[in-house]
């Protein structure tokens, strides 16, 4: 599950950056672009304005 930093809801979407690759997918609910970072087993999701 993901969590959006835009709107703050909850989704599940397909991941596919490795360790140290970047990803941007889009919110599910709001459609807003998000910035994932692979780091220490998980994610780290940032706002397009953040990134």
């Amino acid at each position: 599950m993901l969590h959006c930093p835009y709107c703050g809801e909850r989704f599940e979407a397909a991941v596919e950056a490795g360790p140290d690759e970047d990803q941007v997918i889009d919110c599910a609910v709001c459609c807003r672009p998000i910035h994932l970072h692979a780091r220490d087993g998980g994610y780290a999701a940032q706002r397009d304005d953040d990134a």
